[in-house]
């Protein structure tokens, strides 16, 4: 048995100069934000926030200083602020929080367009020595200090961007007449791959972490018509690539009437808008990503490239040798030879049955059974963002399919009832949230694209 080691409180307390300085919110004056500051020019404001960066110049001392809705540079003149404010802002160490005053004017050589001419400081908290410096940091280090490491601009940014997809794509999916619905976490039925599906004790009973909101969202769809749900989703894949996250977010919508190829119609209209969304209202954050805008702004305009799994095995193989079979998958190996050859997101079709989802209708290809449906690979090899299908709708045909993959009919006996009551064709699809993160901001890895990431070994903070 481990051994318990015995906490020292006493040693983790920390120097009195690093204790609050005030005793509550009540003490500080108000604040504007730095995301208005540009209706400030010439007048003078308070900031609340954080010195991310600090350098001095003998008399003046340069503040990087940030709120959270944006950043600036505060400049303190020895010359122009009394004794207490020169030495506040001497004290000051990376990470210290305070408030500010001063006058805001215009600088076009500013990152941000702004500077401050700082007037008063007030000091909330003098940070502790601050654990990630500028030098280069391994990632283990930085994920067990994911907590501080949100904190870089470049962390910053990427989570701005993923703000914005979410609130980019909620706000599609109301002007395309959907309605959220909030599917349940704890789930008895699979919906893809039975074996990656996280096992929990529901008080005695077997369940099971949901993967996916999909069949569910389906009975909503019967009665709202366009339907979407949004929320965490747990894969039990023990992988360690670059795209796979154990937890993740995903939204899962369902259009009724909607056959394979009007569905393909929305999911480009979709993911377009997305990345329109980032271009307009995330110009500070792409450019500190130093992501290639010019090819974002080429999804826009070109046209998704369409094809099918056949055709896609047979051109892999003949562009570059390779034995793969109309059976198998498309991998990452494979996703980054595809955008070798195309230049913008593809279109898969036409799947083999065996590797997809039993509510997919299927069709005869030679002899090979196929079920419509589609995967959207993103450009430049950053691999599928969006998975959908038409889904079957005739009931005795889905209910052949579940008793083929000895699926125990008791726990979709609810799903079959939907086929029952006023069936209808109907196709949906679900867009991973990082994934996209992960392509619109060109980060190499996903684990960057949510503030704290669950991977195979890891699982704090």
């Amino acid at each position: 048995m481990k051994k318990k080691t015995k906490t020292n409180w006493n040693n983790l307390r920390v120097k009195k100069k690093h204790l609050p300085r005030i005793k509550s919110s009540s003490e500080l004056s108000p604040t504007t934000l730095l995301k208005s500051i540009d209706k400030h020019i010439d007048k003078t404001v308070t900031l609340c926030g954080w010195i991310y960066n600090k350098r001095s110049s003998g008399k003046i001392q340069f503040l990087q200083l940030r709120d959270g809705s944006s950043d600036i540079q505060a400049v303190v003149e020895k010359k122009s602020v009394d004794k207490e404010t020169w030495e506040n802002a001497e004290e000051l160490t990376i990470e210290s929080s305070l408030q500010i005053t001063g006058k805001i004017k215009k600088d076009n050589r500013s990152p941000f367009g702004y500077e401050m001419n700082v007037s008063k400081i007030k000091i909330i908290q003098i940070a502790c020595e601050y654990p990630i410096g500028k030098k280069k940091h391994g990632a283990d280090f930085l994920l067990n200090n994911r907590h501080l490491w949100l904190r870089s601009q470049k962390q910053r940014a990427i989570l701005k961007i993923r703000d914005e997809i979410f609130y980019s794509l909620i706000t599609f999916l109301r002007k395309e007449n959907f309605l959220r619905i909030d599917t349940p976490i704890f789930q008895q039925v699979s919906c893809e791959d039975t074996s990656e599906l996280f096992e929990v004790n529901y008080f005695g009973e077997k369940t099971y972490l949901t993967q996916s909101g999909q069949l569910y969202c389906e009975a909503a769809e019967l009665a709202l018509g366009r339907t979407y749900d949004f929320g965490p989703v747990f894969r039990a894949e023990k992988s360690k690539t670059r795209k796979h996250l154990i937890e993740f977010w995903m939204m899962d919508a369902e259009l009724p009437f909607t056959d394979l190829q009007g569905l393909m119609d929305f999911e480009e209209k979709l993911v377009k808008q997305l990345i329109s969304d980032c271009l307009e209202n995330c110009k500070y954050e792409l450019q500190v990503l130093k992501r290639n805008t010019k090819l974002l702004k080429k999804y826009i305009t070109s046209n998704f490239k369409k094809i099918t799994h056949k055709d896609t095995i047979d051109l892999l193989n003949d562009k570059f040798n390779l034995k793969l079979s109309y059976m198998d998958d498309i991998g990452a190996p494979e996703e980054t030879k595809l955008a070798k050859i195309y230049d913008v997101p593809i279109f898969i079709t036409d799947w083999p049955a065996e590797i997809k989802a039993f509510y997919m209708p299927r069709f005869k290809d030679k002899e090979l059974d196929r079920v419509k449906a589609v995967d959207l690979m993103a450009a430049e090899g950053f691999g599928e963002i969006c998975g959908g299908a038409e889904r079957e709708f005739d009931y005795n045909k889905l209910l052949k399919i579940l008793k083929e993959k000895k699926y125990p009919f008791k726990d979709y006996k609810w799903y079959m009832d939907l086929r029952k009551y006023g069936t209808v064709p109907h196709s949906g699809f679900g867009i991973g949230m990082e994934r996209t993160v992960r392509w619109i901001t060109g980060i190499k890895h996903i684990r960057e694209t949510i503030p704290f990431p669950r991977m195979l070994n890891r699982l704090r903070p």
